[in-house]
């Protein structure tokens, strides 16, 4: 299964918000055996939105968009999903009870707060699409044909993504080797490795902690065992971290 993740907001652009949640969905997905073939950021834009969904939604077996979900003028991001397929807007009863539901509970626990909120703005979603209700939260997410809609605020997000989590399944296994070689001295067997067998190995230098990781990653557990017992006995890698100093004997440094 390949997914392409959308993340949306003008925040994530400027530098305003750091995108931790394309990193906990790609980890979250990968672990499930997913290739996250995409992970792009893009503003609250309609029509930037409305594009990327469309193609993304033709090119992948799956798009998660998140952010951009709610009543706020920002949030625009239920409105383009529903144009990119075509669809209109509706407040379905499920969603908007849901957040009569959350904002009955808000005023009990601020009784001094005058909550003003619009519902149906915020219980909106694409009509026809399926209503993912927000535990954690306000607005509700859905899922239109191959498209997940999720919120942005990650405590939500996390608590959405748990309702379809097992939607998403692939078949790609990883392992992990190490080697205190440097990288300029393995890349043939890391070449070599690739043509004998049908895995891809990405090499991701760690100058603290004074090692290269291998990562291997294979469809076929043969395939991954074969190419990692190869790179093991080959070039000397190790199953757990190794370390040395990088930086050599300054005693043998020559000096002028």
């Amino acid at each position: 299964m390949e997914v392409a993740l959308l993340t949306v907001g003008d925040e994530l652009l400027s530098g305003d918000t750091v995108n931790t949640n394309a990193n906990w969905v790609a980890t979250q997905l990968t672990d499930r055996g997913v290739t996250v073939t995409r992970i792009v950021s893009v503003p609250d834009d309609h029509d930037v939105i409305v594009d990327h969904v469309r193609r993304y939604s033709e090119a992948f077996d799956g798009v998660i968009v998140t952010g951009g979900i709610g009543g706020t003028p920002d949030d625009v991001t239920m409105e383009a999903v529903a144009a990119a397929f075509d669809r209109e807007l509706r407040v379905p009863d499920v969603t908007r009870s849901a957040v009569e539901r959350h904002l009955d509970a808000l005023e009990e626990r601020l009784p001094d707060r005058e909550l003003s909120v619009d519902v149906a703005a915020e219980a909106a979603i694409p009509e026809r699409s399926r209503p993912l209700l927000n535990d954690a939260g306000l607005a509700p997410g859905c899922v239109l044909e191959n498209v997940y809609v999720l919120p942005g605020i990650p405590d939500e997000l996390k608590s959405m993504f748990a309702t379809v989590a097992d939607e998403f399944t692939g078949d790609r296994r990883s392992t992990f080797l190490y080697t205190i070689e440097p990288e300029a001295n393995i890349v043939w067997a890391l070449e070599d490795v690739m043509d004998r067998f049908e895995v891809t190995v990405g090499c991701y230098p760690d100058r603290e902690a004074e090692h290269n990781r291998l990562k291997i990653t294979a469809t076929d557990d043969a395939q991954l065992d074969g190419a990692r017992d190869w790179l093991v006995d080959t070039i000397n890698a190790s199953e757990t971290p190794v370390s040395r100093d990088w930086g050599g004997d300054d005693s043998e440094t020559e000096t002028s």
